[in-house]
């Protein structure tokens, strides 16, 4: 695909794009387009019609940068209602972290007035100030997105409409385990023995989770997987082997009382492969299933990851949503403008009585708004109220 943007000056098109710590060579560019997103394909479709260099097409080219320079600090589940003026160049940022195990689910819809596209965006987030964004995965607005990291870290979710196109959307960040529970009605609460736990006086470690039930609670699959080896060995005694389909990593099933698979079987999260049993070194205690995650190259991996779930309900939005968009302002004096949509977070602001400011978003009952000097934050939804007034921003100027 030909990218005729490249010889154009970078200063000011691929730095807030890229973030590019200066001109770097084309090749390296041409790297990170490889495979284009949405987005890069927008980008260079605005050169193409002669866009890029106007001044909205460099405010919109801005806002993708500031969007990953400056995101919202969220925790997964969370939900934003939010409003795009199709008369701004407008996106939103997001960075939370993620570990590995666990199965992200972004969902963003749009409801304009007419067609648009909005892009989104998903960056593992540098680990210093040197290095740029690193691109996962990209799709754009109505389609739901899943993502299972290789590795913990922090990630950096982009959500960008196109330009001269706005409306209300909603955006949705979810987190789980992304194996299923191997044990019938179980959950972690259940594990009562934990990966690296000592073992033989020291002489080893244990490799797995043992998960606790009685005798005869159905053991399940916890992944779409083949039956890769059912045996019985002195340590492990009645035990099954499945080779996950998805991921390429191997669960191992031990001290089952009966496994109800045979080798080569295909099984699908929740199917029913054994019973739990103390079969192998496990005689002397309680029933119980040792569940082990191994893959290949790494060797055992912590299952705790892949196997809890976080107790968090997802908040959903309760503000009225025919506030987006719309000027509200304080309802008394000193009301507090904060970095996030929680009470814990930052307090950018205070709001004299009276004070006005335009609605963009909402978060439970959290307002995300603009004051007139540009400043975004988030504020309590019932320390406002509607006014018709609209502000101009002033400058210190």
């Amino acid at each position: 695909m030909s990218v005729p943007y490249l010889r154009k000056p970078c200063a000011a098109i691929l730095l807030p794009v890229l973030f590019l710590a200066g001109c770097r060579q084309a090749e390296t560019v041409r790297e990170f387009l490889r495979d284009p997103t949405p987005h890069q394909d927008y980008l260079v479709g605005l050169w193409n019609a002669g866009l890029a260099s106007s001044a909205l097409g460099q405010d919109w080219i801005q806002a993708s940068g500031e969007a990953l320079a400056n995101p919202v600090a969220v925790e997964p589940p969370y939900q934003e209602a939010g409003f795009f003026p199709p008369e701004e160049a407008a996106s939103r940022g997001y960075r939370f972290s993620l570990r590995r195990g666990q199965r992200l689910v972004l969902s963003v819809t749009l409801e304009s007035p007419s067609p648009a596209r909005v892009f989104v965006d998903l960056f593992r987030a540098p680990p210093d100030t040197l290095r740029g964004p690193e691109p996962v995965m990209s799709g754009e607005a109505g389609v739901e997105m899943v993502y299972e990291p290789r590795r913990s870290g922090d990630y950096l979710l982009r959500v960008q409409p196109e330009l001269l196109r706005g409306g209300r959307f909603l955006v949705t960040i979810e987190s789980g385990p992304a194996l299923a529970f191997p044990v019938a009605d179980r959950t972690t609460r259940s594990i009562a023995s934990y990966f690296g736990d000592s073992r033989d006086a020291g002489r080893r470690e244990h490799h797995g989770v043992d998960i606790f039930a009685p005798r005869g609670t159905p053991v399940l699959a916890a992944s779409e997987a083949y039956v890769s080896r059912v045996d019985t060995t002195p340590v492990g005694g009645r035990v099954i082997w499945l080779r996950d389909t998805i991921r390429g990593a191997s669960l191992y099933y031990a001290h089952l009382e009966t496994p109800l698979v045979q080798e080569g079987a295909r099984v699908m999260p929740g199917d029913t492969i054994g019973l739990v049993g103390n079969t192998g070194n496990a005689i002397t205690t309680p029933p119980h299933l040792h569940f082990g995650l191994y893959a290949r190259g790494e060797g055992p991996l912590d299952p705790w990851d892949f196997l809890h779930r976080s107790p968090a309900e997802l908040v959903t939005v309760e503000v009225e949503l025919a506030e987006l968009g719309e000027w509200v302002q304080a309802t008394g004096d000193g009301i507090h403008i904060r970095e996030g949509p929680f009470l814990r977070s930052p307090v950018l602001a205070e709001l004299p009585r009276g004070t006005a400011v335009r609605v963009y978003g909402g978060v439970g009952t959290w307002f995300r708004v603009l004051l007139p000097d540009g400043t975004a934050g988030f504020v309590a939804s019932r320390l406002t109220e509607r006014t018709r007034r609209p502000v101009r921003a002033e400058s210190d100027g």
